[in-house]
């Protein structure tokens, strides 16, 4: 298994260029790539055993294949699948294509290390192929989203370095482990650089323009797994070591409020979504034991979410309400909604419940807030109007075939946790969807509030960095 896991990492990159010297065959190697991780993840779950390995001692590289890496890892494989289907009829060159694998492989390479160092090496490829990706369409808009992204990630990753070298100097190791015993600021520079490139409570606030004005694949790549780089460590630090899971567990709280929040008073349905990713990244880090599925079905939905705002005849909710969806469309984006939201049947239905079971006291009425927040998002999406329509060849067929792959994967995955089918299980979401929904139709619906959008100018970006690498330090002095 060793071998295998060392082929399948460097594989992608060895394929990326590939592609790029043979541009003829990009579409049939990226997919390939893709499945490959898909079956790589399937083999993980079926020998649920642990694997460890260790490279060239402390100064090398140390992998953790487990469970939880299966989880992130499926995610990754299926939302590139998808991704690249919905693509497929599309104009793209073999540079997006390439991109795409480049991007997808290092995403999978932060999902399995377990060192500071390799992270940090997984964590800067993914920055320049997203940011790539980001710039694709070369408008002075998507250049400049870009170069925000990557100047706030490569600011953030200094920090980072630095707090990995720290951590080095007080174990001689850069392992994950090697957190315990080291000095308070080694762990706030580390977890400065983790929350901000996982979009995590106020240092997420790059993320709804980056992911809002990407296209719609790259939108669902960003918000689907990658991302997600940034939350896995941050939830493997909290299973390891028992004095960072109090951590963890508060910004989870923290970042699903904050999040929702704006995800609801939002009338942009790309940045709802962008925000509502905020969101949900917390539910992820409340419940560290139950993350893995957590995120599986979050970028199912999430993904699925992104490529059919593509398709909408407009970002505004306001103008949405005066166009009637194509009632085929409006099935895909109920759909998704409904399992985001906890609807019994889809696989978020679980995730809702295993994250509930799995809450300390003290986190239960804020993340009920949260879940009843989440509702009242997608109860925005759910009741937009739709009718049948005779309009045809407006939509690819990829697209519906990345309809059936992720939506299909939400059904699948509902059989996870087919225990969670009880009484008493099926009746909580359903209330608290019926209280969202009631709250939405007769009070959100119609109130006009708007936040301020200072807070994501690239300015105030880096500065709140210095105020939450002082929350950090204070959090682990405590």
């Amino acid at each position: 298994m060793t071998n295998i896991t060392i082929a399948w990492m460097a594989l992608p990159f060895f394929i990326g260029f590939v592609i790029y010297l043979l541009p003829k065959l990009d579409r049939f190697l990226a997919l390939g790539i893709a499945l490959v991780s898909a079956n790589y993840a399937l083999a993980i779950f079926s020998t649920q055993s642990l694997l460890n390995i260790q490279l060239l001692d402390n100064f090398g590289v140390t992998l953790t294949i487990d469970q939880l890496s299966g989880f992130f890892i499926i995610t990754n494989a299926i939302v590139t699948t998808a991704v690249i289907i919905y693509t497929w009829s599309s104009e793209k060159t073999a540079f997006f294509y390439m991109q795409i694998v480049i991007l997808h492989g290092s995403v999978n390479s932060a999902f399995i290390c377990a060192d500071f160092i390799s992270l940090y090496v997984a964590l800067e490829v993914i920055s320049i192929a997203a940011f790539l990706l980001i710039t694709y369409p070369r408008t002075d808009r998507s250049i400049w989203v870009g170069l925000r992204y990557l100047f706030v990630s490569n600011t953030t990753m200094l920090f980072y370095l630095v707090g990995a070298v720290l951590v080095y100097k007080a174990n001689n190791s850069f392992s994950f482990t090697g957190l315990t015993g080291s000095p308070p600021e080694a762990i706030a520079l580390i977890f400065l650089g983790l929350l901000v490139k996982g979009g995590i409570f106020v240092s997420g606030f790059w993320l709804p323009l980056t992911h809002s004005e990407s296209q719609s694949q790259v939108s669902a790549m960003l918000s689907g797994v990658v991302v997600k780089s940034g939350v896995f460590p941050l939830v493997r630090c909290a299973l390891l070591l028992e004095e960072i899971d109090p951590i963890v567990r508060i910004f989870g709280v923290a970042t699903a409020l904050l999040g929702v929040g704006y995800a609801i008073v939002e009338k942009d349905t790309k940045r709802t979504l962008a925000f509502s990713t905020i969101s949900q990244l917390g539910f992820i880090m409340a419940a560290p034991e139950v993350g893995g599925f957590y995120a599986l079905t979050h970028g199912l939905v999430k993904s699925a979410l992104f490529l059919i705002s593509g398709i909408l005849p407009s970002r505004n909710f306001k103008e949405l309400r005066d166009q009637p969806l194509n009632n085929s469309i409006w099935r895909a984006l109920a759909i998704a909604s409904f399992s985001i939201s906890g609807f019994p049947l889809l696989s978020g239905f679980g995730a809702k419940i295993l994250t509930s079971k799995s809450l300390l006291p003290w986190q239960v009425v804020a993340m009920n807030v949260a879940t009843v927040g989440t509702t009242i998002v997608f109860a925005k999406f759910i009741f937009l109007p739709h009718k049948k329509s005779e309009e045809k060849g407006k939509v690819s067929f990829g697209f519906w075939w990345a309809m059936v792959i992720l939506l299909g994967g939400l059904i699948v995955a509902n059989a996870v946790y087919y225990q969670a089918y009880t009484l008493s299980n099926i009746l909580k979401p359903l209330v608290t969807i019926s209280i969202g929904w009631l709250a939405y139709l007769f009070i959100f619906r119609k109130l006009i509030l708007k936040f301020p959008r200072g807070v994501e100018k690239f300015d105030h970006l880096i500065g709140v960095m210095s105020l939450m690498l002082i929350l950090v330090f204070w959090m682990v002095q405590i």
